[in-house]
């Protein structure tokens, strides 16, 4: 159980910060053998760069130490996904009197489709059908849903909700950096990999800035050192004799970064099969999960990626759009999975978040308006999501539900928010990726992390309806 808490644009600026994803005059102009313009090359390797594929970096071989828990992976759904209708409460008669149009038909409901009803995870909750893909995991255990979460904003504005939750502040108030980047500093081990944390698009986002080595790339072609023709064997035999000598933070960090080179001058993401017969979807998400395998799989020293997902700000005909963007988000985490394989799967944590839910009643563009409370899925192998003693359990939808009756509703009509969605990532922080700081990562959270409790949100809902009922008839028991 979780501990009880009491229109901008959907994708990622385009411009980024730092250096360009190519730098075709940087060794033009100088001697590429003077030891002036190797310290300068690998200045830009440690910012960030790589080798072109299959040259002799390939040779390069330096062994690392491995953080003691899983590589987090983190998708934000932007524009505010409609939690009740990704992890839809069908056994709530007031979801169907409030969505008319948009609710989701029951798993039983023979008027509709098997293929337009909700995937039932129990007997109160669903998955929208377009999530099909994420039954299996769920199933093996290994997906956790956490319904009625979120921050303490009020503004229901895209720009401070997400600002609130990247930042991992409960209100506006709090640290400047990011939730991430401060899990990165305050962590009890040591990292010189460039690739230490990674967003894939073209900015940084703000959860990981405050971190010492953040890089932003669209594809893994743009780290690379950028050489004259003929020149990119001698350079590497070069760069690695420069990096040989005694130790020290400057001789380490090139260390790493040639081990980083070393490991992905071998790889082409365009041409490179996933692994275990995964598909992706071809798609921005997928491509962009394909990648991060990449990099878990490659073993380049990734703790954290940063991936978006888009366009959620569902105000008119939401059906028809959440259905494709659901489609791609469930099948892209399915194929990521599968890519990984069970080993690498064990040691990744995936975190699902948005930056609030929508408003229980449907509006007359069919769609929805901005919300509070909304949902988040933790994902993957670790042995702990499948821990009955565990506070975060897969297999189930965790929290506290608020129910939709008019008067649990909050504000102008939406989703109380029972669970503080830094509770959850908190579990997350010192569950798996194994960093006691909490404190540090989320100042101000009460220290009893999320309620352990053995009864499922499924569970609460049916004591509930027992007391109501036998306040009503004394012999009825449900």
């Amino acid at each position: 159980m979780v501990e009880k808490n009491s229109n901008p644009p959907d994708e990622c600026a385009s411009a980024e910060g730092g250096a360009p994803a190519s730098a075709p005059g940087s060794m033009r102009g100088r001697d590429p053998m003077s030891r002036r313009g190797l310290i300068q090359l690998g200045a830009l390797s440690m910012l960030g760069w790589a080798a072109r594929p299959r040259t002799a970096l390939g040779a390069v071989a330096i062994n690392t130490g491995e953080p003691p828990g899983d590589i987090l992976v983190n998708i934000f759904l932007r524009g505010g996904a409609d939690g009740l209708n990704l992890v839809v409460p069908y056994g709530d008669d007031d979801y169907y009197r409030n969505r008319p149009t948009l609710g989701i038909s029951a798993p039983r409901n023979s008027r509709s489709s098997e293929t337009d009803r909700v995937i039932p995870l129990d007997s109160f909750f669903g998955l929208n059908p377009a999530l099909h893909s994420l039954r299996p995991l769920y199933e093996q255990k290994q997906l956790a849903v956490i319904h009625a979460c979120g921050s303490g904003d009020q503004t229901r504005s895209h720009f401070e909700a997400m600002d609130t939750v990247e930042r991992g502040v409960f209100r506006q108030t709090g640290p400047a950096s990011g939730w991430l980047a401060r899990h990165l500093e305050s962590a009890p081990w040591t990292s010189k990999s460039p690739l230490r944390a990674v967003a894939i698009g073209e900015i940084v986002p703000a959860s990981l800035q405050g971190a010492g080595t953040a890089t932003a790339m669209r594809t893994l072609s743009d780290f690379r050192i950028d050489v004259p023709p003929g020149k990119t064997d001698e350079i590497a035999r070069s760069l690695a004799s420069l990096y040989g000598g005694d130790k020290d933070l400057l001789m380490e960090a090139g260390h790493e970064t040639l081990r980083v080179l070393a490991a992905l001058s071998h790889l082409d993401a365009a041409h490179t099969a996933a692994g275990n017969g995964a598909v992706y979807p071809v798609d921005e998400l997928g491509a962009g999960l394909r990648q991060v395998a990449l990099l878990i799989k490659s073993d380049v020293g990734l703790e954290a990626a940063c991936l978006d997902h888009g366009s959620f700000d569902t105000h008119v005909a939401q059906a028809g759009i959440l259905s494709g963007k659901l489609m791609s988000l469930g099948d892209s985490l399915a194929a990521f999975a599968k890519d990984l394989g069970p080993d690498q799967w064990k040691r990744t944590t995936v975190v699902v978040v948005s930056e609030f839910g929508r408003r229980v009643e449907e509006n007359s563009g069919a769609g929805t308006d901005h919300g509070r409370a909304g949902v988040m899925f933790v994902l993957g192998g670790n042995p702990s999501l499948q821990s009955v003693g565990s506070a975060l359990q897969g297999g189930r939808v965790n929290g506290t539900w608020p129910g939709l009756a008019p008067e649990q509703l909050e504000g102008p009509g939406d989703l109380r928010v029972t669970t503080d969605y830094r509770s959850v990532l908190a579990e997350v922080i010192r569950d798996h990726l194994k960093n006691p700081r909490v404190d540090v990562v989320f100042p101000g959270l009460a220290q009893q992390g999320m309620s352990r409790s053995k009864n499922s949100m499924m569970d609460q809902v049916r004591a509930r309806v027992n007391a109501t009922a036998q306040m009503l008839i004394p012999s009825v028991k449900l």
